[in-house]
């Protein structure tokens, strides 16, 4: 049963959702498949699961205005990862463990009862952060029982702890947190345990000066450690790197290191630091495994602290959403992100050219255009420079001299062009999903990925394609 005070704040913000429900809904940039809130500010997924054939994505959820505070959690479902249900609010933050904020954490299936691993987030009337690893269950997957702290604050670190991610290896549970030492730097903290209940501490296993890593970070958040191809996979967003070329432009980044954790001795042994997604909004990415056995990975579509009061949609009562259901694949030591193939259920009114040419020229294609759309360009043959101007509010280009694929966009905040940029070998194909307000491409069959919130004009839903020198594709449209 959930408390009086629980009761109570999801009453309230029922109340939210209705009061401002037409504000919301009139937004032009709202997307059309992409999870947003129903009123307020929406981050981090949560307790990414395939659970009874059904899956669930629970969310930070600030439902009382457009910037951070006390979070909720909130909760979808769906059969397909693509129609998805508004389900009951799960959590509120309501008791004396976590009445500043139910924060980020995952699910897990516990003999047929789905349960709930968060962080309590407390303050003092000065300001002073305490947090605690709590848990909650569900026999039925939609109402949750709050069954209070599992984990307080271990020796050597900060009140920055948080985000536990819980799997099973063997006979045991496993929880990684993700924290901040007492020098000030970001690791990712390992515990065991036999009952979920009760956890054994046994140490960090990545960041500050372990692994030879040095400075990087003075924070790790939404550590997720998994296997995949037979190595194992640690996801992480380190707070406070500094830019570095084309790397680390953002205000926090995101990212993963590929290597093999010793569970007995609680070392993990990796490779470098690899980010996630090249576009200007991409942050903590959560994975689940499915019955068909694929990981998949959702994130969400915004950074932290980064111009959060100038985004076009606060005016009608909402920010942020979730990036599009991944699949990923390992290949070579680099991690691989394609959109799920149920999108493909999304699609109308194909329309399709093959061997484009374009010579030192700019075209437009009848019929290619848009504002929630799908575009598939393949076989890309290209001697020189390529240009894909898109609603004449982002534009993407390749380079094949210098080897760089770019992702422009015209900024919210103040109007000017601004980029961000990766190293790609060679170009062969485009993947790219428009939404009204967002775009995601996936270009080589995911080897690299940009993720951008945009605000073009209503009425401008023009696309266009350039070449500095040769170009030739085949390309397939669909109305989403």
């Amino acid at each position: 049963m959930k408390s009086e005070k629980e009761q109570q704040l999801i009453e309230q913000a029922y109340a939210e959702i209705e009061k401002y429900r037409d504000m919301v809904e009139k937004d032009y940039y709202r997307l059309h498949y992409h999870l947003m809130p129903p009123v307020g500010l929406m981050n981090d997924p949560n307790g990414l699961i395939h659970w009874n054939g059904v899956y669930h994505v629970f969310y930070q959820w600030m439902p009382f205005h457009t910037g951070h505070g006390a979070k909720f959690w909130g909760h979808y479902t769906s059969c397909d990862l693509v129609h998805w249900k508004q389900e009951k609010i799960a959590l509120a933050p309501s008791e004396w463990f976590d009445k500043n904020g139910c924060y980020s954490g995952s699910a897990i299936d516990n003999d047929g009862i789905l349960t709930l691993f968060y962080t309590g987030n407390v303050k003092d009337e000065y300001g002073n952060r305490q947090t605690y690893q709590c848990i909650a269950i569900s026999k039925n997957g939609i109402d949750f029982e709050k069954k209070g702290v599992v984990v307080t604050l271990p020796d050597g670190y900060t009140a920055h702890f948080r985000d536990p991610k819980v799997w099973k290896k063997g006979e045991n549970w496993y929880m990684v947190v993700g924290a901040q030492s007492k020098n000030l730097d970001g690791r990712a903290v390992l515990f065991r345990s036999k009952n979920l209940f009760d956890w054994e501490y046994l140490g960090a296993i990545a960041g500050g000066n372990l692994n030879q890593l040095g400075d990087f970070g003075y924070m790790w958040e939404c550590p997720d450690l998994f296997e995949l191809d037979g190595q194992e996979v640690l996801l992480v967003c380190p707070q406070g790197l500094k830019a570095e070329g084309m790397k680390y432009h953002n205000v926090h980044q995101s990212g993963y290191f590929v290597g093999r954790l010793d569970y007995e001795t609680a070392q993990f042994f990796h490779g470098s630091f690899t980010e996630l997604d090249r576009g200007f909004e991409f942050y903590a990415p959560q994975t689940m495994l499915d019955e068909k056995g694929r990981r998949i990975l959702i994130a969400w579509m915004g950074v932290p602290d980064q111009d959060e009061d100038k985004h076009p949609t606060v005016a009608h009562r909402w920010i942020h959403a979730l990036t599009l259901p991944r699949q990923l694949k390992l290949k070579d030591g680099k991690l691989y992100q394609t959109p799920v193939k149920e999108l493909q259920m999304l699609r109308k009114d194909k329309i399709a050219y093959s061997g484009v040419t374009i010579a030192n020229e700019e075209i437009m294609l009848e019929g290619i255009s848009g504002d929630v759309i799908e575009l598939h360009l393949e076989n890309i043959r290209l001697l020189g420079d390529m240009e894909i101007a898109i609603r004449n509010a982002a534009r993407l280009i390749y380079n094949s001299g210098e080897r760089v694929l770019t992702l422009e966009r015209k900024s919210f905040a103040n109007g000017l062009t601004e980029k961000r940029q990766c190293h790609l070998e060679y170009l062969h194909s485009l993947h790219m999903f428009l939404d009204t307000s967002s775009i995601e491409v996936f270009a080589n069959d995911g080897e690299e990925v940009f993720t951008a919130r945009f605000f073009p004009y209503k009425n401008n839903q023009t696309i266009s394609f350039a070449a500095n020198g040769q170009l030739v594709f085949d390309i397939e449209k669909w109305s989403l």
